[in-house]
């Protein structure tokens, strides 16, 4: 199986207790994120996945969710990371209508329902916190053992 590492992003708004929810072309509902690309870290991906699919410039503050699945038909083992994020600039508007048909703030019960994979739900999603922290790059010695 090939390893697929995808960043998705929590974007409340606190106020109207209304989570931004993106509709992919062919997969539904989601939160806004996608793949990790080759030399990008998680938080990078998810900040550029938020600007390519929503229009939103993100700070990142914490993750709130690891799921992993095995799509058997794809041939895919997919890590997924979920932050929490806030917007710091800009509106929200479709980017890639080839690959985004719809974007909208859902009220929690209903993103709930639309992700049912987020045990607990989004509420939990809000009350988890687990600190992220890129560490650099490294060169292992040759002759080291794992």
């Amino acid at each position: 199986m090939n390893r697929v590492d995808i960043a998705y992003v929590l974007i409340l708004n606190e106020m109207e207790e209304k989570v931004l929810m993106v509709k992919n072309k062919g997969s539904g509902w989601s939160l806004p994120g996608g793949a990790v690309e080759k030399g990008e870290t998680f938080e990078q991906a998810a900040i550029r996945e938020v600007k390519e699919e929503t229009n939103l410039k993100i700070e990142v503050e914490n993750i709130v969710a690891v799921n992993e699945a095995f799509f058997e038909n794809k041939g895919h083992h997919a890590l997924f990371i979920t932050y929490k994020a806030r917007i710091v600039q800009g509106a929200i508007e479709i980017i890639h209508k080839d690959e985004i048909d719809e974007l909208k703030r859902t009220d929690i019960d209903t993103a709930n329902k639309l992700m049912p994979y987020y045990t607990g739900g989004v509420i939990r999603l809000l009350k988890s916190s687990a600190p992220y922290t890129f560490q650099g790059s490294f060169i292992v010695p040759s002759n080291y053992e794992s």
